[in-house]
Parts: structure tokens; sequence; C-alpha cells
């Protein structure tokens, strides 16, 4: 069994930054393709950025060029690093990652418990 498990949610002031990780934690296991995503009160889940195994990366325009993704395949963790917050990107934030078990070769998709970012003055 994997687990997936973020961190780093907080409080911060509108143009604040913030780092959230997200580590995946278990055995006999390769961790591919993650998204990072979140859903604000009322509102539907939504992607906010990708990242494969290889580094290849993908981002909605609502946070291009103040969020970067990047990940420690070592760790088996990936990060989310958020600049110039805004109220609007209040959310709940959930890592969702496909995993592949190195023993069955099976690919399954786990979800993280989320962390809250609120960003407020």
């Amino acid at each position: 069994q994997v687990q997936l498990v973020e961190s780093g949610g907080g409080l911060v002031q509108p143009g604040g930054s913030l780092r959230l990780s997200c580590a995946a934690s278990g055995t006999g296991f390769s961790l591919n393709a993650v998204t990072w995503a979140r859903q604000a009160p009322g509102k539907q889940r939504e992607s906010v950025a990708t990242i494969t195994r290889g580094g290849n990366t993908n981002y909605a325009d609502s946070v291009k060029g103040r969020f970067t993704i990047s990940r420690d395949n070592a760790k088996n963790t990936v990060y989310l690093q958020m600049y110039s917050l805004k109220p609007e990107d209040t959310a709940v934030y959930y890592c969702n990652g496909d995993v592949l078990d190195l023993v069955s070769g099976f690919l399954r998709n786990y979800w993280g418990q989320g962390t809250q970012v609120t960003v407020s003055s």
C-alpha cells in the first residue's frame, strides 16, 4: 500500500509564497506522473500542475508564471512552489499520483488527504 502525504500549507498574505510537498511512502513502487489539484469552497476540484517522472510539466493558465512544480525521484517527493499568492488561490491542495507496483506491474492512482492554503491579509 502506498500513501501520499501533503504538507506545507498554511496562512499567507497576498503576494506571499509557500512550498507544498507531496511525499509518497511504501515499498516496491515507482511514483510516475503527479498532479497537484485544488478545491476551493463551493467549487469543483481543478488541476493546477502536473509533472511526469521524467520532469515534463504542465500548468493551469491561472497559475502559470507563479507556481513551479518539481520532484525529487530519489525521495519520492513532489513539490509545488507557489509565488505571488492571491486570495483566489485559497483552497485545499491535493496531490494525485500514478503509482506503478513493481511486483505486480499494476498502475494505481492515489490521492493524498490534502493541505489547506489560505491567502488572506
